[in-house]
């Protein structure tokens, strides 16, 4: 067997896991994950069928912090934030908004409505578009946004103009052991009726259509989807390989700024 000489195979073990190296980094997709809410957050992910947990499912994100997660370029799935968790009473649900079975690492698990839910497929190919969107079709807990880390205004879902928590009508809300609102159910969570739902006779476009709880929705958080249908679609489509995203963008008052960082 033929040895290469010493000074070669030296080069070559610094060069090759540096070449493969570059390649990961190249076949995936960034995220900056930022906390701008007054409180602390858990933000969690959820994979579709046949895709990978990213960020352990879970983790810990306090006022004002940021943490990177990747995700393999053609991975899809949707990200939340949770509030209110004390993962050491070993009590479930652990969180007040989208917990998901007591865990802090939610291992595949969707979370429990109502949360907003930041929508992602990614297509696997610098050079064509990531399709995301942020839905409140169960309802809502916090706002979010999402931006390309290289700013393009075309691609950025910005935040709310204030907290939905403040507007929900009484028969939406969702309280705490204290009796405070921390989340504000859809209409088809809360009455789980089809006209809210848009399914069976309902389920197209033409026959659901905006109801006034929806309408609350959109008023407050006009990025969003409100409801299953809602149009003109608030889904988005950019090429880029490194995204922001950020919880309780600009406080719960005013649209947020687009965040580069």
């Amino acid at each position: 067997m033929m040895q290469l000489p010493q000074s070669l195979a030296l080069s070559l073990f610094i060069i090759l896991p540096s070449i493969f190296y570059g390649y990961v980094e190249a076949n995936q997709v960034t995220f900056y994950v930022h906390n701008k809410c007054t409180f602390p957050i858990w933000p969690a992910t959820a994979p579709n069928n046949g895709q990978p947990i990213i960020a352990d499912g879970g983790f810990y994100l306090g006022s004002g912090q940021t943490k990177q997660i990747v995700a393999p370029w053609l991975w899809s799935g949707r990200i939340w934030g949770r509030t209110g968790c004390n993962f050491a009473s070993n009590l479930k649900p652990a969180c007040e908004t989208g917990d998901c079975d007591g865990r802090l690492s939610c291992n595949g698990l969707i979370g429990t409505p109502p949360a907003t839910l930041l929508e992602i497929t990614l297509q696997g190919d610098k050079t064509k578009p990531n399709f995301y969107d942020i839905s409140l079709v169960d309802g809502y807990n916090i706002p979010i946004s999402i931006t390309p880390k290289t700013r393009n205004p075309n691609c950025n879902i910005q935040g709310c103009f204030k907290d939905l928590k403040s507007c929900c009508p009484n028969e939406l809300e969702v309280l705490n052991n204290k009796g405070e609102v921390v989340a504000c159910k859809s209409a088809c969570l809360a009455f789980n009726m089809d006209r809210f739902c848009c399914r069976n006779e309902y389920g197209t476009p033409q026959k659901c259509k905006p109801n006034v709880y929806s309408n609350i929705f959109k008023d407050v958080c006009p990025n969003y989807y409100s409801y299953a249908f809602d149009t003109p679609s608030p889904l988005v489509s950019c090429v880029s390989s490194e995204y922001v995203v950020t919880f309780c963008p600009s406080g719960f008052g005013g649209i947020e700024e687009n965040e580069s960082e």
